[in-house]
């Protein structure tokens, strides 16, 4: 610890003039633990300060430096923890207080005896030790500084600080005055005896001279203590004088204590006042409705735009009144409650009178728009309620009023709206579908026809006429057999592409007039009701259509009313379903019309209601439109469903007749007529992804239905009811260019080119029939190991008999086979596909390679015969030229 003090002196206290009393190693109370020093210093020069500063190793090397220094004069507290047991902790209070644990209790005792000492002589006592040891506070040996001459006082202060350290270190002067006395006397060094008896006589020689001249001085002292003693009388002249003053001032003193006062009173009171009249101007400003106002509410008018106007600048001040932030104890005023309890009294009259006019109005509206149904009776329009919007929309301020004021009239002004709007809408909506229903289907004939009687608009066919037209109207549109026509006499033609054209534009139409009509109310609805609008991502998408195909959807909207209205959002939802109730059931009407009339028009109702729906879930998906056209959808994508299906099971029970040729099956050309229909309206559809479902469906069921029919056919070869329909079914697919049946159009094709190729090689092998067996022995004892030219000496195949078979079919008799093989194959054929020249030309190509194949087989296995057939491959293209000529 000495080796750190010399160093922390030399390096640190040395450079600024300071001495280093007491050190004591220590770090802070409960943190993690870095070492530092405390250090009780004095400075050198007069006048003396006393510091305690903070020394702190540095991070970047072994030296120390200064951290921070606090006077001693700023040390209020020194506290030890315990006066009786050893304690290492201790406490500084100082601007703060400093918590400290020293290495050691010895080094803490040594910092705190310093402390106590440099405070006795430097502070006199201003710092309060507490639970320190009494043994520590010993006092230091006073020291008579008046008698003692100023070099014997400063000797005594030397002696002093040696008593609060062993080692103190020379300053400047003495070091100075030091050198002159050692040069004054040459062999201090060399003999210290002779230079310390030197310094003892010196000494003895001042001491002689310092007691001359304390007796020298006695006169002077005596001389002293008679001025001190005139001066004192002097003093005592003077108190007499200031006491008299003091009497005389007491008497100022009471009065000027007197006007302070007052003139406090008279501050207190302008101050009660200025307050006083801040908060009656507060509540005058904040509470005062103008008269204006009151009669505005009072008497206002509710029909014109400029008392409307009035009566809503008197509620919005009235609100202001009421909501009016009172501070403390105001409403402990009996003024305050009467004014409240009157402007509660104006809000209840105004609000009463506001419901009840607004209420007038919504059957005033009903009244006045029913007058304007009988114009549009006859039109497929709706009536436009946009004057109606426009009035009402005057009141939205109010109705805002009245939501924030008293919502219980809100909500009656709702629920009436909704039960007069219901209605009449209702009525509107109804016509307006009867109206729509009678464009489809006519109210003469062709609408007893569909079960549609009267006005009513009700579907009352009976189960037997539903059944019959949902038979014919599955597929039964060619003419077919007689069993066939069992199931309808309703044809295509019956249902042409006007009939259906005319049905999609009054479906169109439907949609565009209830569309406009839901958006502008629901607007309106958000605006007059002051119910926001927030976008949301729930509701039925698209996507979900498909999803819930087969389910039973959940009417969750209609279920909703009956719940508790958890937001504005809810709310607008709630009122929209009841307002337009009808509207889905309606729809759903109109759709099962439209199925029944034709079940291809769900085609049409597929692709619009799609559109609409689409465009509506933009707009808002959540919004009781896109969710009642969601769910009018599924209903429709369901029809189109039910469709696909009858055509399936119209292919899977068709039958065809034992009597006549089969040709183009009835299914194979409603197909054609389908997917022509269906790629005409689907073009840039949204939906088109369920058509081609539909179309995979459809063609595997016609591809499994044609097989099935050519199986069972009797009069027809197989062959040719599969060639002459999947050449039908490729030229179909192969104009369309429908891109998700390539892989089906392909395989039309291959199974076309196969049958052909089987039912031309089945027709020619009965022409030459003798030659046919004759030569396919031949190959036969091939096949089994003889030698081509070695055949000919088998008894069967030998020259002779392969002479006498080429005979039985010289040109003539080949030419007549070849007639007979066109005839047949003729009846064979229909007209309607027109393959007679198809079929005749590969016959003629097949007929050819097989002459090619016997010419072969004769150089083969007969060389040097000279056999040859009666007839050449000319004759052949001329008998078959000459053959189709003739036909």
């Amino acid at each position: 610890m000495t080796a750190i003090k010399h160093a922390l002196q030399r390096d640190i206290f040395t450079p600024n003039d300071e001495r280093l009393l007491s050190i004591v190693n220590v770090c802070k109370a409960g943190k993690k633990k870095r070492n530092c020093f405390l250090c009780a210093t004095v400075t050198t020069e007069r006048p003396v300060q006393v510091n305690v500063v903070k020394v702190k190793k540095s991070d970047k090397g072994d030296f120390y430096k200064r951290q921070t220094a606090w006077a001693l004069r700023d040390l209020a507290v020194v506290d030890a923890k315990d006066a009786v047991k050893e304690s290492p902790e201790f406490d500084l209070h100082f601007d703060k207080v400093y918590k400290w644990v020293a290495s050691s209790t010895v080094e803490k005792n040594t910092f705190i005896s310093c402390i106590w000492k440099l405070n006795q002589r430097y502070l006199r006592k201003k710092i309060d030790f507490i639970n320190v040891s009494s043994q520590l506070l010993e006092e230091l040996p006073k020291v008579a500084e008046e008698s003692v001459p100023s070099g014997e006082n400063q000797s005594v202060a030397g002696g002093d600080e040696e008593a609060v350290d062993e080692y103190q270190e020379l300053n400047a002067r003495e070091e100075q005055d030091i050198e002159i006395m050692m040069e004054g006397c040459e062999y201090a060094i060399a003999n210290a005896e002779a230079f310390a008896e030197k310094l003892s006589r010196e000494l003895q020689v001042l001491d002689g001279a310092n007691i001359q001249s304390i007796m020298a001085s006695e006169k002077q002292v005596n001389i002293l203590m008679k001025l001190l003693d005139e001066a004192l009388k002097e003093v005592d002249q003077i108190e007499l004088k200031l006491s008299s003053y003091e009497e005389m001032l007491q008497s100022v003193k009471e009065q000027m204590d007197q006007i302070s006062e007052s003139n406090h009173l008279i501050h207190l009171s302008n101050t009660n006042n200025v307050k006083l009249l801040s908060e009656i101007e507060f509540l005058v400003n904040h509470m005062d409705l103008a008269k204006g106002h009151i009669k505005a509410l009072q008497e206002g008018d509710l029909t014109s735009s400029r008392g409307i106007e009035a009566c809503t600048n008197a509620a919005d001040a009235l609100l202001q009144c009421m909501n009016v932030a009172l501070r403390p104890g105001h409403d402990m005023l009996q003024a305050v409650k009467q004014q409240q309890q009157r402007f509660s009294d104006l809000r209840e009259q105004f609000a009463r009178r506001l419901a009840s006019h607004l209420n007038s109005v919504f059957v005033q509206q009903g009244h006045d728009q029913s007058s304007t149904l009988a114009q549009h009776s006859a039109e497929l329009t709706l009536p436009n309620h946009h004057p109606f919007h426009r009035d009402l929309l005057r009141y939205a301020k109010l109705m805002e009023w009245l939501k924030n004021t008293d919502y219980g009239k809100y909500e009656g002004l709702t629920k009436n709206y909704m039960d007069y709007l219901s209605r009449l809408y209702e009525r509107e909506i109804k016509d307006f579908f009867e109206v729509a229903k009678i464009k489809m289907t006519g109210t003469t004939r062709e609408g007893k026809k569909f079960g549609l009687h009267g006005s009513s608009g009700k579907l009352t066919g009976s189960t037997s006429s539903l059944n019959k037209l949902s038979v014919q109207s599955s597929g039964n549109r060619r003419s077919q057999s007689s069993s066939l026509l069992d199931m309808g006499n309703m044809s295509a033609s019956d249902l042409d592409v006007a009939d259906r054209t005319k049905f999609d534009k009054i479906f169109e139409q439907v949609l565009s007039e209830l569309e406009p009509l839901c958006l502008a109310e629901q607007d309106f609805i958000s605006k007059f009701f002051k119910l926001q609008q927030h976008q949301s991502t729930s509701g039925t998408t698209m996507n979900e259509v498909e999803e819930m195909d087969g389910v039973a959807l959940s009417r969750s909207h209609t279920s909703g009313v009956a719940q508790t209205v958890s937001s504005e959002k809810d709310m607008i939802r709630q009122m929209m379903t009841k307002i337009f109730r009808c509207i889905e059931p309606e729809l759903n009407n109109l759709i099962a019309l439209g199925d029944k009339i034709d079940s291809f028009n769900s085609l049409y109702m597929l692709v619009k209601m799609s559109h609409h729906v689409w465009t509506a879930q933009n707009v808002d998906p959540a919004s009781f439109l896109s969710t009642t056209l969601g769910n009018v959808l599924v209903t429709v994508k369901r029809n189109f469903d039910k469709c696909i299906s009858n055509q399936m099971k119209q292919m899977d029970e068709v039958k065809i007749s034992k009597k006549s040729k089969v040709g183009i099956l009835p299914f194979v050309a409603e197909f054609e007529e389908f997917a022509a229909l269906a790629e005409s309206i689907f073009k840039n559809a949204e939906r088109r992804g369920d058509l081609d479902k539909a179309y995979i469906k459809l063609i595997r069921a016609v591809f499994d239905s044609v097989e099935k029919v050519a199986n069972e056919s009797q009069k027809t070869p197989r062959d040719v009811v599969m060639m002459e329909n999947f050449h039908h079914i490729f030229a179909t697919l192969s104009r369309l260019k429908i891109s998700c049946l390539e892989a089906e159009k392909k395989e039309a094709k291959q199974k076309y080119t196969d049958h052909l190729q089987s039912y031309v090689i089945y027709s020619l092998g009965q022409p030459l029939e003798k030659l046919n067996h004759f030569f396919e022995g031949v190959e036969a004892r091939v096949a089994q190991g003889i030698r081509e030219e070695e055949v000919s000496y088998q008894l069967a195949f030998n020259k002779q008999e392969l002479r006498k078979v080429i005979k039985e079919y010289p040109g003539k008799e080949v030419k007549k086979g070849l007639d007979n093989l066109y005839k047949k194959v003729d009846k064979h054929l229909c007209e309607e596909e027109n393959l007679l020249q198809v079929v005749w030309h590969s016959m003629q190509d097949e007929f050819i390679r097989q002459y090619k194949h016997f010419e072969g087989l004769i150089a083969r296995c007969y060389p040097g015969s000279g056999i040859t057939m009666e007839f050449t491959i000319q004759d052949i293209l001329d008998y078959c030229s000459s053959i189709a000529q003739s036909h």
